[in-house]
């Protein structure tokens, strides 16, 4: 019973929290891109995926921003990721929450085929992706 209760402690103190507040929450989601195929991933991001995002925005929109980076030079840092999308949702229960990001797809692409073969496209041509919601740290007062 001692194990379960601190196998249990500990699996709390590893794994945080959703925060209790309806904040807004900031999500990153990198990308790195296959070598060569960069303005490629790009283009079928702003055309096809930017415009779904965009369309969740404005007053009572469940996302609040949206920034779009990449590094300013060829192995900047670790070179982890070559596509940077920061997206600030209102809050961490939208974040977890249904999307209504096929609807919309559904909506602004009739060409539903054409579109689902882009989308599939710009993953092919990824070597990693990964996303993070960020918890802001405030510091010590």
């Amino acid at each position: 019973m001692r194990r379960v209760l601190a196998l249990a402690a500990l699996a709390a103190l590893s794994v945080p929290a959703a925060p209790a507040e309806e904040k807004p929450l900031t999500a990153a989601y990198y990308y790195r891109v296959r070598w060569g195929f960069q303005a490629e991933f790009e283009r079928l991001f702003f055309k096809n995926h930017y415009p779904v995002l965009k369309e969740q925005m404005g007053p009572g929109g469940r996302i609040k921003a949206v920034s779009v980076y990449r590094p300013s030079f060829h192995g900047d840092g670790r070179a982890d990721w070559t596509f940077l999308v920061v997206i600030t949702f209102s809050s961490w229960n939208v974040l977890g929450g249904p999307s209504p990001d096929e609807a919309i797809a559904k909506r602004l692409y009739p060409d539903q085929d054409t579109f689902r073969k882009e989308e599939a496209r710009r993953f092919e041509i990824l070597d990693a992706h990964w996303d993070v919601p960020l918890l802001e740290v405030e510091p010590p007062k």
